[in-house]
């Protein structure tokens, strides 16, 4: 039997549901912080949102069928599953490096349109 085959099929089985489980929650989480930083402007937020929903699938689907080019050589159960978990683990470690990128590009936008705004105060 070819476990590599099957390596790769049960990777992309997971690594494919995760991706887009978690895009869709990400997805609706963070619209309220993209509203936040276009005032309140629903229409332009939701296509921004979108952009960046398309975008996370793309990046990240495509790093994971990249990840099956340097597959290493499976050749018992036992390193299935590790091969398996070690992929499926580094995948998830990118996805949460980008998101808190995410988040902190967002952060630092929403400070600065702050200090640039005048205050309804003034």
């Amino acid at each position: 039997m070819n476990y590599n085959i099957l390596a790769y099929i049960i990777y992309s089985i997971i690594i494919l549901l995760i991706i887009f489980w978690l895009g869709r929650k990400l997805h609706s989480i963070g619209r309220i912080y993209i509203l936040a930083l276009y005032k309140e402007d629903a229409k332009a937020c939701d296509s921004m949102n979108n952009v960046l929903l398309i975008a996370y699938y793309l990046f990240n689907a495509g790093y994971a069928f990249l990840k099956l080019h340097n597959w290493q050589y499976v050749g018992n159960r036992e390193e299935l599953i590790y091969s398996v978990g070690l992929n499926i683990g580094v995948l998830l470690i990118i996805l949460a490096v980008s998101h808190y990128f995410n988040m902190t590009t967002i952060y630092f936008i929403s400070r600065k349109r702050k200090n640039i705004l005048p205050s309804k105060n003034q």
